[in-house]
């Protein structure tokens, strides 16, 4: 399905015009889920589902700060299934891929309902980058990180972008 992800990253890249942040953060994220998947030997059709659902876990941002005033969590993961099956619709993917897709946005800020590999992957990758782009201290970041990470991978760049202190 390689084929598909330049579709779709410009396809986000679109509906996020004139937002660069949010661009690079799903870039960013898309990257790190890709990576570790890769790394984690993930099946196929599940990497497939993790690197579809990074590149539109944050697609409810719009709606939710239109609808809610906000764009907590909770809104993105309401808001973004329906804009994810818009967006995926023509790409003709089949409703249990898109349903996996689905059940992933709208639970990407959920840490405590995780049901498989790439839903753990989602929540690493975007923990990775959210981690730098909130500015929080190498300390806090690894004691987030350590609470939240259980991939082999996920550890192994959270060690590299935050590694223990030396003294």
């Amino acid at each position: 399905m390689s084929v598909f992800y330049p579709d779709l990253l410009t396809a986000m890249m679109l509906y996020d015009a004139g937002d660069p942040k949010r661009i690079q953060h799903m870039l960013k994220v898309f990257t790190y889920a890709s990576l570790i998947g890769e790394k984690e030997g993930l099946a196929p059709r599940d990497l497939d589902i993790l690197k579809t659902a990074a590149a539109l876990h944050d697609i409810g941002i719009h709606n939710a700060e239109k609808l809610h005033g906000s764009s907590a969590g909770k809104w993105q993961e309401l808001e973004g299934p329906p804009v994810a099956r818009e967006i995926l619709e023509p790409f003709g993917l089949g409703e249990e891929f898109v349903s996996r897709v689905c059940f992933l946005i709208g639970h990407h800020h959920t840490c405590d309902a995780v049901d498989g590999t790439d839903y753990q992957i989602l929540l690493e990758a975007d923990m990775l980058v959210n981690l730098y782009e909130d500015g929080l201290s190498p300390e806090a970041a690894r004691r987030a990180g350590e609470k939240l990470f259980r991939t082999e991978t996920g550890r192994e760049f959270l060690d590299a972008l935050y590694p223990e202190p030396t003294e």
